[in-house]
């Protein structure tokens, strides 16, 4: 895929042009959940569109383009899951409080389209700016969870950088698995379960944080 222009084309300035760049993707979101990526092509998305392959174009170069637009707004909209649940649940005042959030927030983002999710996951192009936005976000969480460790004392974690790592990391790759995966889940079990195997990683019983915390 390297060479190929990711960018979209043009930005609509109109409302009407909004409106097309929007019926584009959102065409693209069920052609490519429903045939997959390889078999998702702009003629495809278009005709769901309703729009002429021309028009597409006006918008997209190609198919790739398309598909690193969905990527980037299902990273932006997990920021907005964030605000909107903090709206109504305020800010968490625990460690076991706060990893319930950050697993509930990354469960309700992946959601909307499990099938939309494994072809984001597996076939999206590797675009530098893709993956550049991907490590931006990765880097945010992982600033995030630092701050809890750093933030509760009931954290006993011995180095606070890696386990910061390893618990964005861990939620990220079993939430796009579970969910977008064959067999259905109960989704109270499974963020139980979670928070669980984060809660004692994070602060076994008994441990309080007598090791301290080394960067």
């Amino acid at each position: 895929m390297s060479g190929k222009p990711l960018r979209p084309r043009k930005e609509p300035r109109q409302v009407r042009g909004e409106l097309t760049r929007q019926r584009i993707l959102a065409a693209a979101r069920e052609v490519f959940a429903e045939l997959g990526y390889a078999a998702g092509t702009t003629n495809r998305i278009a005709e769901r569109a309703r729009v002429s392959i021309g028009s597409l174009y006006q918008y997209y170069p190609n198919k790739d383009a398309i598909l690193v637009a969905l990527v980037a707004e299902h990273l932006d909209a997990g920021a907005e899951t964030l605000r909107r649940h903090r709206e109504t649940a305020g800010e968490p005042d625990t460690l076991e409080g706060a990893l319930r959030e950050l697993v509930h927030v990354a469960v309700q983002n992946h959601l909307d389209d499990p099938q939309l999710l494994r072809v984001m996951v597996e076939q999206a192009p590797r675009a530098p700016e893709l993956l550049e936005q991907v490590a931006r976000r990765e880097r945010d969480q992982i600033a995030e969870v630092r701050g809890l460790f750093e933030r509760f004392p009931e954290a006993a974690v011995s180095n606070v950088d890696m386990a910061a790592r390893i618990v964005v990391n861990t939620v990220e790759l079993l939430v796009h698995k579970l969910i977008a995966g064959p067999e259905p889940l109960d989704l109270s079990v499974f963020e139980d379960e979670l928070v669980t195997m984060l809660i004692r990683y994070a602060a076994p019983a008994g441990s309080g944080r007598s090791s301290g915390l080394r960067r």
